[in-house]
Parts: C-alpha cells; structure tokens; sequence
C-alpha cells in the first residue's frame, strides 16, 4: 500500500494500514507547519529521518533532527513546523487516521 496524499505544507505517504496501526512518511517544506491539533484516540510516534523539525508539545517548542523520536500520546496537543530545513520523517501510529481536532490551522482547515 502506498498512497500518497499532497498537503498544503508538503505531503505524506501512507505506507501500511491495518487493525493494529498505520505507518506513514511526511515531508514538511521549509517554512510550514501543520496545524496546531489533538488526537482523541490515535497515539502517534515520530521519527526524524532527514533535516530537522520543530514540534510543540507539552506546551513548549523542542528542535528534533535526525532519528531523533518522540511518541505524543492521544489528547495532547502537538504541532509541528520545518523552520530552517525541509524535513522527512516516519509517523507510527494507532489506526484513527480520521482523529484530528485542529485548534489552529494556517491554512484554514477545519
């Protein structure tokens, strides 16, 4: 299964779906950020695979580079922000794809 889906900050590349959890690659452009956002049910862990990116999470920024992880588990809020690269990473997460609650968006998401 590969199904790549195009964002307005760059896209991300389902790679596996099932029951138990789901993998996906996203590339974040240098200068975007997705939107500011929870996850009722889905937890989610985050591999760095190139460049470096900027997640908020627990009510700070933290700098993430390369095969740096960080698993944020569901109803805390996150965001994430390619500031000075572009960036590639892995997301391994629980199932709920569709679980997203966004509180801030740059791109007028709902």
């Amino acid at each position: 299964m590969n199904k790549k889906t195009d964002k307005p900050w760059g896209y991300e590349d389902l790679v596996e779906l099932n029951d138990v959890y789901a993998v996906k690659f996203l590339f974040m452009k240098k200068g975007q950020q997705c939107s500011l956002q929870h996850h009722e049910e889905k937890k989610e862990t985050i591999i760095i695979l190139d460049g470096e990116l900027d997640i908020f999470f627990n009510d700070e920024w933290k700098t993430y580079n390369k095969y740096d992880v960080l698993t944020i588990p569901a109803k805390k809020i996150h965001r994430m922000k390619a500031s000075s690269t572009d960036c590639l990473y892995m997301e391994c997460s629980t199932p709920e794809l569709e679980d997203v609650v966004r509180h801030e968006d740059d791109y007028k998401r709902s």
